[in-house]
């Protein structure tokens, strides 16, 4: 079982960046994709972006060219780098992984992004 804690969000402006980080800890048996999901208030929770353990990435169309996912093997650490934010992108961010972009198994507690108009 892998442990998982978020870490960043906050409050930004419209237009402004934000970065968030995730840190891993205990088995990586089956972990060989980490991803950020996010959930706004009223909607489902998305696959904002996944990497694999070897750098393939994967975007939503919503985030493209504007969020930026990358890992640091020795770390263990994950993060997801947000510029040019629009209030859509508000949503509580959670980290997870799993052995494929398709099923995740493992998930952290979520940290609040708020992008203000």
């Amino acid at each position: 079982q892998v442990q998982l804690v978020e870490s960043g969000g906050g409050l930004v402006q419209a237009g402004g960046s934000l970065s968030v980080s995730c840190a891993a800890s205990g088995s990586f048996f089956g972990a060989n994709v980490m991803g950020w999901h996010r959930q706004a208030p009223g909607k489902q929770r998305e696959l904002v972006a996944s990497i694999t353990s070897g750098g393939s990435t994967n975007y939503a169309d919503s985030v493209k060219g504007r969020f930026t996912i990358s890992r640091d093997n020795a770390k263990n650490t994950v993060y997801l780098q947000m510029n040019s934010l629009k209030p859509d992108d508000t949503a509580v961010y959670y980290c997870a992984t799993g052995p494929n972009r398709w099923n995740f198994r493992s998930w952290g507690q979520g940290t609040q992004v708020t992008v203000s108009s």
